[in-house]
């Protein structure tokens, strides 16, 4: 029987156990255009840190594939060589703490220019000001659907499209070379890639709008860049949203994504090179959310029994217990935390303790413990 703490191997990647580290965006990077998207001491810190306290794989943040790629002018960025140095110093720091590095690669779509959100999160529009400068532009979807609250999106015309895998692809390539041993294609939250998949944000009557397949056919382009681009040895990971929850909801009628649609999604993605689907959810709408403490862990569970994909669980994951519970039952295959990890770093070395495993503290720490 598989346990939350054992390892697994992902291609020739093996991760010394199934705890992960969530991506959370942090907005901690400088918006001055000459320094936008870099890593800084606080990256490091805070991404080290986790991968000292046990957790075997550390998933870097949203990572912009494009400046109007990233959520707000705070976020990191992969879209030049000159942020690469310091992507090296992080993925060189989570190896060398005892954790895998792997980087969440994304595109925020019309969900993007807003300010960081303990100051609101309101939408910068172009030209808008932020930090007192001018660092606002204008978001871009499938369609000029706005997200509620954000300014209309540029609706993103064929050429524009095409240009989206070679962004993903020059990302993985600066991502490779920079150390990463894991990539992640974000497809969920209400991003630019899920705005294509799910029928309430994507109208668009070319090839990339209407029938499933055409929805998807973006994201599996830039699927196909990536793992062009990837070494054949290292995994790709994509995150997802099993539902936008308006199937949830019996007073809303609209056409959705749903956790049907996630698993023909991610069997395609399969047969494109993809090794692990990372299934969350929602982010798309403002909507009713369940308060169940599975109410996501559920769906990935789905994903996993009907596709045999190797599957990560998140969401209101908050007792060892619990994640030894989803592995185990084989309900998920690994477990990414979130909130717990923000509240305490070394999250991962307790919970071993706690099931009567062997933590896996780094020497610095072990001969004390």
């Amino acid at each position: 029987m598989t346990n939350v703490f054992d390892p697994i191997q992902i291609r020739n990647v093996e991760i010394p156990n199934r705890v992960w580290m969530s991506p959370m965006c942090t907005y901690s990077a400088a918006p001055q255009p000459e320094l936008a998207g870099r890593p800084n001491d606080f990256h490091y810190a805070h991404y080290t840190a986790r991968a000292a306290g046990g957790v075997g794989l550390v998933l870097v943040e949203a990572t912009g594939v494009l400046p109007e790629g990233r959520i707000s002018p705070y976020d990191l960025g992969l879209w030049n060589g000159d942020q690469a140095d310091g992507f090296a110093r992080l993925a060189r720091g989570i190896r060398e703490h005892g954790a895998v590095p792997g980087i969440q690669l994304a595109h925020a779509g019309r969900k993007a220019s807003v300010d960081r959100p303990w100051l609101g999160g309101k939408p910068l529009e172009e030209n808008s000001k932020a930090g007192g400068e001018n660092y606002g532009w204008q978001p871009v979807g499938p369609s000029a659907l706005a997200f509620p609250g954000s300014a209309v999106p540029h609706e993103l015309t064929r050429e524009e499209i095409a240009g989206l895998p070679a962004a993903f692809a020059e990302a993985a390539r600066r991502a490779e070379a920079a150390g990463f041993d894991v990539v992640e294609i974000h497809a969920a939250h209400g991003y630019l890639l899920h705005s294509f998949l799910s029928p309430i944000t994507n109208q668009r009557t070319d090839e990339y709008g209407g029938p499933l397949e055409n929805r998807a056919r973006i994201v599996l382009e830039i699927v196909d860049a990536v793992r062009a681009v990837w070494p054949a040895g290292k995994p790709v990971f994509m995150r997802v949203s099993t539902t936008d929850w308006v199937e949830e909801n019996p007073q809303d009628n609209r056409e959705s994504w749903t956790v049907t649609q996630t698993v023909q999604l991610a069997t395609w993605a399969v047969e494109h090179g993809v090794d692990l689907i990372d299934a969350s959810s929602g982010g798309l709408d403002i909507v009713p959310i369940p308060r169940d403490q599975d109410y996501q862990t559920a769906k990935a569970a789905v994903v996993r029994s009907e596709t045999g994909v190797l599957t990560a669980a998140v969401g209101r994951i908050d007792s060892p217990q619990l994640a030894e519970e989803l592995v185990t039952s084989g309900k998920a295959d690994a477990v990414f935390l979130g909130r717990p990890l923000l509240r305490n770093p070394s999250w991962a070395n307790e919970a071993a303790l706690e099931l009567g495993i062997k933590p896996r503290y780094i020497e610095q720490y072990a001969y004390v413990l």
